[in-house]
């Protein structure tokens, strides 16, 4: 997957597979279409440029590692470095970029390092997504002097879809603050048409690959500043989700 034509694929779409959170993993196909409408809001969301720099490190036969910022990123001729993660090289090559897309097991590996505990981020933009990011994780990043997005997206709905974006401490002991049920943050911007039946997020937009509204499985709260949390239970039961889905 890493030899691949990635400026072929704005042309051609990609068929990648999805994470199995709503059910057993499944090929799906990435239009073109899809894929611009999908990398215009990743563009806006991560405030990525032409002069920006990108360090990949998630797979791409993922959407976090091709979608999130790879592809949108080569769209308008920005500069792109695709690696396999390594927590002893990253922090001697992190600074040199302005963007980079973690999964929270990234990192908590990168956390248990000897180098995280004194180093600091030139202001790097690290989106952080693939499941829930916790406040644990938030907190060791924003204090080490990064912008830190926590985003929640799909294969089938999109890579970028529902997130927030800290750039101080303050914020995150507000939002913990706010929190329900102590639970951690999906996001308070939101890209995508969604609403919420018995504490599901059900999701519908321009990028979804589905036309309809779609039921994501994941269990949420809704709080009175219009910022959506993860419920204490998150994840309904699979053949639940399966059978609205295909219905």
């Amino acid at each position: 997957m890493q030899t691949i034509d990635l400026k072929k694929i704005l042309k051609t779409g990609i068929t990648i597979t999805s994470s199995g959170t709503t059910g057993q993993p499944k090929k799906i196909f990435q239009s073109p279409r899809k894929i611009r409408f999908a990398n215009k809001i990743a563009l806006d969301v991560q405030r990525i440029t032409k002069k920006s720099k990108i360090l990949t490190v998630c797979k791409l036969d993922h959407a976090g590692g091709l979608l999130a910022q790879t592809l949108p990123a080569i769209s308008i001729g920005a500069n792109v470095t695709v690696k396999k993660f390594n927590s002893f090289s990253f922090f001697n090559e992190i600074n040199y970029y302005t963007h980079t897309h973690l999964t929270p097991t990234h990192c908590k590996i990168l956390m248990k390092t000897k180098n995280f505990k004194k180093f600091k981020f030139s202001k790097t933009i690290i989106t952080c997504g693939s499941e829930p990011v916790t406040w644990d994780i938030i907190e060791s990043f924003i204090d080490r002097n990064c912008i830190f997005i926590c985003n929640w997206g799909m294969t089938e709905i999109g890579p970028i879809t529902i997130n927030y974006t800290f750039n101080n401490l303050d914020e995150v002991s507000n939002l913990k603050k706010r929190s329900i049920d102590q639970m951690t943050i999906m996001g308070n911007q939101f890209y995508c048409n969604w609403k919420i039946i018995d504490n599901e997020l059900i999701v519908k937009s321009d990028q979804c690959v589905y036309k309809n509204w779609f039921n994501t499985g994941d269990l949420v709260s809704l709080n009175a500043h219009n910022e959506l949390y993860y419920n204490k239970k998150y994840f309904k039961n699979i053949d639940l989700v399966l059978n609205k889905n295909l219905a």
